[in-house]
């Protein structure tokens, strides 16, 4: 019977379809790639990014409430550009959802102008031929026709979507350079057709969307003086073998485990007895020792990032920087945590943070390598934001802002939430702060000291947990601290838990942590990432 009106609990099914789907695909979708010699991860970066909101603990059938929950997870999962603008996509569907319970094809088609809307102004400058073209051309083309039915008006979008993404190379040169279309696009359009099977159970023609590439290795971009600072993205396709495990008790969750000690940017699926993985690691023969314990590789894949790093680096150089409008700025500590804010949206990254406070002129210097007309600074300490508003005030060639964002947690709240598709900077500003509330950060370190504070005794040399100004919990073990520290965050009133791993971080206490999230917190969506930081064993943020 054709579908008039869709519920909450046939939204989330939707949405869990179209993970699924684009799951089966993303390998065909990272594939797609503009640099002959790329770490190709689109079609992984998008998947990571639905599954974050299929994932989400939805359990209300009022379709608005379930459409924002899934939005906001996804936008603490997005990864990558064509995440973060998928995430936005979803971001602006549940704004035109906003108030109903049911929704039917108007609705939808609303709701759509409105995902469409969002996704271009989360990009400062949208570039045609990508999926954003994909994704407005299909609703321009959907729009003011008549369908009688859901699944009808879902059959036309994935039609048109097909037609624009074919079109996408004569919109894009270096598409049709490499003889692709384009790989977001492409995600797109499996996304839709998961999410249609999920009403009409209608199987797809498969997508033409790869041509054979072809190009030689340019050797001048990784030399004798060379130095590999960015390690190798390794990506194997592994057949679990009966004779070497018990196929039936694999574990993914501990493949990951294994590939956190040793990397990151990890992303593992498994489909029957096939195992699929991508890690950048500085380690690739570690990846290819673990998996072999289990099976043998159906195909393996391992390159330097440095030279796709370069070559970027080499073709930035040669662009014009363009003014913008606006720009963020972050101060962080810790490589991986500066990767993090530059995939969130920071513009700029400044080193810096505890202990090691940037000066004003540093700032200045930031201020003037963001080349925006208006300069959203998010310092992320304490100590740091007087030193900002002191080099605001002396910078007179933009419009600074100094968000006070105390710690790592308020600036990733911050920009998990950015939006800068405002006419008037009062607006972003206003939401930057809004953004900060609500949310937790724990802090883990060692005591250089004793001392008496908060009501408890502590010894010089063990470990602290510190929420705000305050210390939580103390003791001997990491792993005691951490977790008690946790419990105090009242995880249990939130949906997300971010926890970066520092530099002095044990992998095995690391584990445990995990196990402990696990078992106490089941329904808490919970990421560990590599963040490199000084001073603290572990940055918790709950939100």
């Amino acid at each position: 019977m054709p579908t008039q009106q869709i519920t909450g609990v046939m939204f989330r099914n939707m949405v869990k379809s179209g993970a699924a789907f684009l799951r089966q695909h993303c390998d065909e979708v990272n594939d797609l790639n503009v640099f002959p010699i790329p770490d190709g991860d689109t079609g992984s970066n998008m998947t990571m990014t639905i599954q974050g909101g299929a994932e989400a603990d939805c359990i209300s059938d009022n379709l608005s409430e379930t459409a924002e929950t899934v939005a906001d997870n996804m936008l603490l999962s997005a990864r990558g550009n064509s995440g973060v603008i998928l995430s936005q996509m979803f971001a602006g569907l549940a704004e035109g959802l906003y108030g109903l319970e049911t929704a039917g094809v108007a609705d939808i088609e609303r709701a759509v102008r409105k995902a469409v809307e969002r996704a271009y102004s989360a990009v400062v400058t949208p570039t045609e031929g990508t999926m954003l073209t994909v994704a407005r051309e299909t609703r321009e083309a959907v729009e003011h026709n008549r369908y009688d039915s859901i699944e009808e008006f879902l059959d036309c979008c994935i039609s048109e979507a097909k037609k624009a993404l074919e079109r996408t190379p004569d919109q894009l040169d270096v598409l049709k350079q490499a003889g692709v279309v384009d790989s977001g696009g492409a995600g797109l359009v499996y996304i839709l057709e998961g999410m249609s099977s999920s009403l009409n159970g209608k199987k797809y023609e498969p997508l033409r969307i790869s041509a054979e590439q072809t190009g030689k290795v340019n050797t001048d971009l990784f030399t004798e003086d060379s130095v590999l600072e960015l390690g190798y993205c390794t990506e194997v396709l592994v057949r679990l073998q009966k004779c070497k495990c018990s196929i039936d008790e694999f574990s993914i969750d501990d493949l990951i485990g294994y590939m956190n000690k040793i990397g990151n940017s990890i992303v593992a699926f498994r489909t029957g007895s096939i195992v699929k993985l991508h890690i950048h690691t500085m380690t690739p023969e570690k990846v290819l020792e673990y998996c072999r314990r289990y099976g043998e590789f159906l195909t393996v894949k391992v390159e330097n990032m440095m030279m796709q790093h370069n070559e970027i680096i080499a073709k930035e150089q040669k662009k014009q920087k363009q003014r913008k409008k606006y720009a963020v700025a972050a101060v962080a500590n810790g490589d991986g945590i500066r990767d993090h804010f530059r995939e969130f949206g920071a513009d700029i990254v400044i080193n810096g943070g505890q202990s090691m406070n940037p000066s004003a002129g540093e700032l200045i210097s930031a201020f003037d390598e963001a080349n925006a007309d208006t300069v959203f600074i998010l310092p992320n300490n304490g100590n740091i934001i007087l030193s900002a508003k002191q080099a605001a005030e002396l910078y007179k060639k933009s419009d600074v802002r100094v968000i006070p964002t105390k710690n790592i947690g308020d600036c990733y709240s911050v920009l998990s939430m950015l939006d800068l598709d405002r006419e008037n900077a009062d607006d972003i500003e206003r939401d930057m702060n809004e953004a900060m509330k609500g949310t937790v950060t724990a802090e883990i370190s060692r005591s250089i000291r004793d001392t008496e504070m908060d009501g408890l005794s502590v010894k010089k040399g063990e470990y602290i947990g510190i929420i705000g100004k305050h210390i939580v919990s103390s003791d001997t073990d990491c792993y005691d601290t951490a977790t008690a520290a946790i419990a105090l965050t009242e995880p249990e009133k939130h949906s997300a838990l971010i926890i970066l791993e520092g530099k002095c971080a044990d992998p095995k206490t690391t584990d445990d942590i995990r196990s402990y999230i696990r078992e106490k917190y089941p329904k808490l969506e919970t990421y560990i990432n590599y963040g490199g930081q000084d001073i603290y064993d572990y940055i918790m943020v709950v939100s």
